[in-house]
């Protein structure tokens, strides 16, 4: 058996979320953990954890959004020239009119598309979703999901969007999590069973999906906008990987809300709708990289909450729209914030307001020398699912 190692935890987090990680960690099957600075509290396993387990997968540290993830594309256009071609604001409506935000919205226009192709889509319960999943490939859900336009500070355009699998993803890890308390232990899946190779093959499926509608969803901002694509950086952070890494070999890296981060490898993280992002990779030099092993070469995605969803915008009644309890933030709050910043925002909550964030200058620094920024890009304009959208999802 693999032998355990340290559990680095990056930044300062409650304690049911480093409880979390701590008993993700004793696992007999986990020989390494980690907690990123962005993290807090998880289905099973904190968002920005990250585990190592020997021959064996965790459907609940892969979560339910499968491969959700960030891709992001310089543009072949300077922003102060585009803008004059295009104003911001019409820009953005566009975008938000003609791209599918929302639980359960369809896009209906890449039915067609090479990825339903894929063999997996014959495994018996995936066949049974294909239909669901052919509607809504190129739509973007709800929540934290979203897509923005960036400037980074040589005046270039970027495109940039975050979401996963969609329904597809959340059905097939629904077959495999276990319900309850978000404290109960996590399903560990040996991958010598069938349980977990077939959950490893559906796992492999909803990941090509979510790159795929990723794909599809810049292509159409991207024709919305006028643009061509002149670089990208795109990256999953709900997966897991079979990796060999320094003193363990082999290992299963699950990382749930945390970006790979090998070397010179590029990953795309959003702040908020009103912060910078940034592209950024593993750092250079002996320091970095024994915290780089320690972390199985893993890093933030994004800046992470520090209020729940409720806590921030306060409980309604579903059915009538009436508030129950005020929440922390009032559309003041975002607003004024918002403006400050000059972004342009479609759609959003206050539960995405970028005051129940954490500020992603802090969490990078709390990472410490481990990563290296390359880009650092400023959002202009936010396109997310509407108020009336609700967010099934505490993770």
């Amino acid at each position: 058996m693999l032998q355990p190692r340290e559990l680095p935890i990056f930044g300062q987090h409650d304690p049911k979320t480093v409880q979390q990680i701590e008993q993700v960690a004793s696992h007999p099957k986990a020989v390494g953990a980690a907690l990123m600075a962005d993290g807090h509290l998880g289905y099973g396993m904190p968002i920005g954890g990250v585990v190592a387990y020997d021959n064996a997968v965790s459907p609940e540290g892969v979560g339910f959004d499968i491969g959700c993830g960030n891709k992001a594309v310089k543009t072949d256009r300077r922003f102060s020239e585009w803008v004059l071609d295009m104003p911001l604001a019409h820009a953005i409506d566009r975008i938000f009119d003609e791209v599918a935000f929302g639980v359960g919205q369809a896009s209906n226009r890449f039915k067609d598309h090479p990825t339903f192709d894929d063999p997996r889509f014959e495994l018996p319960f995936a066949r049974s979703l294909k239909d669901t999943a052919r509607r809504q490939l190129g739509s973007v859900g709800s929540g934290n999901h979203y897509v923005d336009l960036l400037v980074d500070n040589a005046d270039c355009l970027w495109v940039g969007v975050h979401f996963g699998s969609r329904g597809l993803g959340h059905k097939l890890a629904s077959k495999f999590m276990s319900d309850g308390d978000m404290m109960k232990p996590v399903t560990i899946l040996d991958l010598d069973g069938y349980e977990g190779q077939d959950y490893w093959e559906y796992m492999g499926l909803a990941g090509a999906y979510a790159s795929a509608g990723r794909d599809c969803v810049i292509d159409q901002v991207l024709s919305i906008i006028g643009c061509s694509p002149s670089y990208e950086v795109h990256n999953h952070h709900n997966f897991a990987w079979k990796e060999q890494h320094e003193g363990v070999g082999e290992v299963i890296v699950v990382r749930k809300g945390a970006t790979p981060a090998f070397g010179l490898q590029e990953g795309f993280v959003g702040g908020s709708m009103g912060d910078d992002a940034v592209i950024l990779r593993g750092a250079s030099g002996d320091e970095a990289r024994d915290l780089q092993r320690a972390t199985f070469y893993s890093t933030i995605h994004g800046a992470g909450r520090v209020m729940s969803r409720t806590e921030a915008k306060g409980r309604f009644n579903r059915k009538t729209g009436a508030m129950k309890s005020p929440g922390r933030i009032t559309s003041d709050m975002m607003t004024t914030w918002l403006d400050r910043k000059g972004v342009e925002l479609r759609g959003g909550d206050l539960d995405e307001a970028p005051q129940a964030y954490r500020r992603l200058g802090d969490v990078l620094e709390a990472q410490g020398n481990t990563v290296a920024v390359t880009e650092t890009l400023r959002p202009v304009a936010v396109a997310m699912a509407g108020r009336r959208d609700w967010n099934p999802y505490k993770d």
